[in-house]
């Protein structure tokens, strides 16, 4: 490695090492819980919503910040087509929907509207969300993240209490290779993990057949090798993606489905740990 290199690295690690922030709670709420892929297209959004309506229908009151500012999905996964109301202009009321408090950037600008934001505009918008949605007495949190490790992350992690993350992945060797920069970054940050998730782990037919289309087990070896909690398993389900596309979410609306136990019992388990 020449000088110049050497350099830049150098320079690199010292702009993204830990700086010492104070670390605010999200008002109105008592636990933030980070819902994180590192890498995109694993099915994040979709599980952040389901977890997060089940951690409702375990007796937990819950919001759900959709922190993902160039792709928002929540307005369609919850079917929300009207703009947060503001009594003050300063301040934005969170639309609750299914029992959910919720807040998007998609609640604020068009469905087609591209977001051309860089870096400082999307940190200006997290903190707007965190600081100044009138968030009301939420036992949790979950804040759907944008894949990667970039602004958003190191926004939420240096100056917000983040009391606790989830990774999703598929077990493709592709996505856990982000999934361990993921969890590096977590652990860089001291950001405690909650636990790893194995989604679309598996395609059952109707004769039982399972088919591992994106590799087995991948997640749940991370896991081990990282020492952290694995959460379970998610298959690929025609159901569950039906109900995300037409807004009307698994876990609400068919509680007794068997992807809707699973999202119960990793509810329940992770609901656990903070008590």
């Amino acid at each position: 490695m020449d000088k110049k290199t050497a350099g830049l690295n150098d320079n690199l690690k010292k702009d993204t090492a830990p700086k010492s922030f104070t670390k605010n709670p999200i008002k109105g709420t008592k636990f933030t819980i980070a819902i994180s892929s590192a890498k995109g297209g694993v099915g994040k959004s979709t599980f952040a919503m389901n977890f997060a309506l089940a951690l409702k229908t375990v007796g937990s009151k819950v919001g759900i910040l959709d922190a993902d500012i160039y792709g928002p999905s929540l307005p369609k996964m919850m079917s929300i087509n009207e703009k947060p109301k503001s009594e003050d202009g300063k301040s934005m009321t969170p639309i609750t929907q299914y029992g959910i408090q919720c807040m998007s950037i998609g609640f604020l600008v068009d469905k087609d509207t591209p977001m051309i934001w860089r870096g400082p505009m999307v940190t200006s918008a997290i903190k707007t969300f965190t600081q100044k949605v009138l968030w009301s007495e939420l036992d949790f949190i979950i804040v759907d993240m944008p894949p990667g490790t970039g602004d958003t992350q190191l926004t939420f992690a240096q100056e917000i209490k983040v009391d606790g993350a989830i990774i999703v992945s598929t077990p493709q060797e592709i996505a856990l290779l982000d999934v361990k920069r993921g969890i590096n970054m977590f652990d860089k940050l001291k950001v405690p993990i909650l636990g790893l998730v194995d989604n679309m782990s598996f395609f059952e037919t109707d004769d039982g057949k399972k088919y591992n289309i994106f590799g087995e087990n991948g997640v749940e070896k991370v896991a081990k090798d990282y020492k952290k909690e694995f959460l379970g398993k998610i298959p690929i389900d025609i159901d569950l993606r039906v109900a995300a596309d037409s807004g009307k979410p698994l876990v609400e609306t068919n509680p007794n489905h068997k992807i809707s136990k699973i999202f119960k019992e990793m509810a329940i388990r992770v609901k656990g740990s903070f008590l």
